[in-house]
């Protein structure tokens, strides 16, 4: 039996989602067991899905499509009923311009791995279910997740913490107690707009020469109550690790300090406790990442996730033919961004939304 491979599932411990279609299909969507009886703003959750589209920037990939969302399940009003189901239509898509690789995998895709495993039953076009178009779905559930941790006094805020080796502000550098996140609804979220105009002169040099360029995102949820989460597998870093993996173009995470603990002696990586002066029991530092033995300890929740250089790129490449077994070059069609760093914000809060919802 050829396994069903236009379908992707997470089974969590208080909802599950099943993601389904491809980047070039007539449809994407997803359905989502667990958000039953919670209500959602759609004007809200399409203002949030509006900031994975494509930009107006020159770097932002010339596939313009709307991510407008069509709930299919039964509701009544805005409250969910029964299990979740909502897609989004492909309106956009270019298939033929991916008819030259059907043999020829584009280094660093899903291509080669997915038609040894497949076969010809691989849907290629775009990167079919691999591609970051995938991604809208996500942030459909992700959304409504958020909308509903809000209620509860929890804020979760992304931003572009790097591109190349352009590395802006983040969440330590700023006046953490007066600075305001709402303003990071923008087409280039970065802490300090000062930061903006070296970011984006490392994607043009990438552009002009036909390439492109990853970066990093880094992540604040405030609000988290102390004790939630579990330890071991069910971890607050294991069950937002398990989501961020599922954004295509992750490639690395880390909480609080991350890999910088391992230069720091435990004196200085230690999260001394105190009392402030509401009585409210919080560390000196959060080297921690607001997570002690995998639950919230009640400081911000932070992490950053390393986005790679998108792989397809103008730049002639070295490949091979599967069906000659021969080594080949590879020059790749279609409309594709030099940097999807930007796009890949939102997605990261929608990840970060499901991660706490299922662990509350």
């Amino acid at each position: 039996m050829t396994k069903d491979i236009q379908r992707s599932i997470y089974s969590g411990r208080k909802i599950s989602l099943e993601v389904f279609g491809g980047s070039h299909t007539e449809e994407i969507g997803v359905k989502c067991e667990g958000l039953d009886g919670y209500t959602f703003d759609g004007e809200q959750l399409q203002t949030f899905l509006d900031r994975r589209k494509p930009k107006k920037e020159a770097f932002s990939t010339s596939r313009k499509e709307g991510d407008n969302f069509i709930v299919k399940s039964q509701m009544a009003g805005d409250k969910i009923e029964g299990e979740f189901l909502a897609v989004i239509k492909n309106s956009n898509a270019k298939s033929g311009d991916y008819s030259s690789l059907i043999k020829t995998p584009r280094p660093s895709h899903a291509d080669y791995v997915a038609w040894i495993k497949y076969g010809d039953s691989f849907d290629y076009r775009g990167g079919g279910k691999f591609s970051g178009r995938m991604t809208a779905p996500i942030c459909i559930v992700g959304g409504i997740c958020k909308q509903i941790l809000e209620e509860k006094g929890i804020e979760i805020n992304a931003y572009i913490r790097s591109i190349g080796t352009a590395v802006g502000k983040g969440y330590n550098d700023v006046d953490q107690n007066q600075f305001d996140f709402n303003n990071l609804n923008k087409d280039f979220p970065v802490l300090d707009d000062s930061d903006t105009e070296k970011m984006k002169e490392q994607i043009e040099s990438a552009k002009v020469q036909g390439d492109s360029v990853g970066g990093s995102i880094e992540c604040v949820i405030k609000g988290v109550p102390v004790g939630a989460g579990e330890y071991m597998f069910d971890s607050i870093e294991s069950v937002i690790s398990t989501l961020a993996f599922a954004v295509p173009a992750v490639k690395g995470i880390e909480f609080g300090s991350g890999f910088d603990l391992t230069k720091m002696l435990g004196s200085i990586a230690n999260d001394s406790f105190y009392y402030d002066a509401d009585g409210k029991v919080k560390t000196k530092t959060n080297h921690n990442g607001g997570i002690n033995g995998g639950m919230a300890n009640g400081m911000p929740i932070t992490f950053r996730v390393a986005i790679k250089p998108t792989p397809s790129i103008a730049k002639e490449q070295d490949t091979i033919n599967l069906e000659q077994k021969t080594n080949v070059k590879l020059v790749i069609p279609g409309r594709h961004d030099s940097c999807i760093v930007p796009r890949a914000v939102a997605v990261i809060e929608a990840i970060s939304a499901i991660a706490i919802f299922d662990l509350m």
